[in-house]
């Protein structure tokens, strides 16, 4: 863990080519000022590390404005109150903050805060993990977005990620048949061993288009989507009519310039009447309690399962963020700020 006295963020230095370099970030030394009305101040725990942080690194077309050069990385963290200036919170509250920065020390408006409180028997990194954003990202994509429904045969890109592991337990729970694909035998044994999935595709060691061929000899009728490219032209090449493509993410291209291609066959969406639907987790926050009910009850009654993998250290940070996008995280990829409270 970071042991300086002054609080410490990784700031953005310049934009990155390609990969991410580590002097793209700067880890500079901050000042905390007086705490303003309807504030809090949390002293972060976990730093949640995702895919979309390398896009907001870049100025190309997206959903929340660029991270300027000079400012601080943005990411969410879950933390404890040490100081508050609102009669929401109190010193000693875990919070979950969306959108504070990779920092030790947030300050932040109370009204950008929420509570966290844990449940028995459940480690408290679940919170920004299955019970937090990342079971979100899942629950809405696969219920709401994808509209998946039993007899379904369901294929998930990424499938022993964070989001895809989640969201390919919600499809055989609602009663589908899923395929996962994921880069390596461990993944893929994990995903049929532990989490039930009805058969794996290892895409570094096997022909995808032929394993898709034998898994799903009917066609497909939902493709999760985290990765894009060649393995997203395999699923779509092989998609029933009314079939679904639910658009998570698109990994493979994050770290290259200029557009990100789309299915190579445009055609195929007219004449199978296909659906592709792009969605981001803040366009479901009003779904939040419904998902977290269900998801919350699966894991109490041990049903759906998940990873954490924690990288000690806010200095690690950069360095971490490339486990992302060379597939070596197992699950939720999450940075260790500070100690848990006792």
């Amino acid at each position: 863990m970071t042991t300086s006295s002054k609080p410490l963020r990784w700031q953005l230095r310049r934009r990155p080519t390609g990969a991410i370099a580590h002097d793209d970030l700067e880890l500079v030394e901050y000042a905390s000022g007086a705490l303003a009305p309807e504030h809090v101040r949390v002293r972060n725990i976990y730093l949640s590390l995702d895919p979309t942080q390398r896009i907001w690194m870049s100025e190309r077309e997206q959903y929340l404005p660029p991270i300027a050069i000079g400012q601080a990385m943005r990411g969410t963290t879950l933390g404890e109150v040490v100081e508050s200036r609102s009669e929401r919170f109190k010193a000693g509250d875990l919070v979950l903050v969306g959108l504070a920065g990779w920092e030790t020390v947030s300050d932040v408006p109370a009204q950008a805060v929420a509570r966290v409180r844990r449940q028995p028997g459940v480690p408290l990194t679940a919170a920004m993990s299955v019970l937090g954003n990342t079971g979100l990202t899942a629950w809405a994509g696969m219920v709401k977005v994808g509209q998946v429904k039993a007899g379904d045969t369901v294929v998930v890109s990424a499938a022993a990620g964070a989001v895809g592991s989640v969201a390919g337990q919600i499809a055989k729970l609602r009663g589908a048949r899923v395929v996962g694909i994921a880069g390596g035998e461990a993944k893929c044994r994990w995903l049929t061993g532990e989490l039930g999935f009805d058969a794996s595709i290892d895409y570094r060691n096997e022909d995808v288009g032929a394993a898709l061929d034998r898994h799903c000899p009917n066609g497909i009728d939902l493709d999760f989507e985290n990765v894009g490219g060649d393995i997203m032209n395999a699923v779509f090449e092989r998609m029933n009519t009314f079939g679904r493509m639910v658009l998570c993410g698109l990994i493979s291209g994050y770290q290259s310039e200029g557009p990100v291609a789309g299915p190579a066959n445009f055609e195929r969406i007219l004449m199978q009447r296909l659906r592709i639907e792009g969605f981001i987790v803040i366009d479901h926050l009003p779904h939040a309690k419904e998902a977290f009910g269900e998801l919350g009850a699966w894991v109490q009654q041990g049903r759906l399962h998940w990873r954490d993998h924690v990288v000690p250290g806010l200095e690690n940070a950069v360095d971490a963020m490339q486990l992302l996008f060379s597939g070596r995280n197992e699950g939720k990829l999450l940075v260790g700020v500070s100690p848990e409270p006792a």
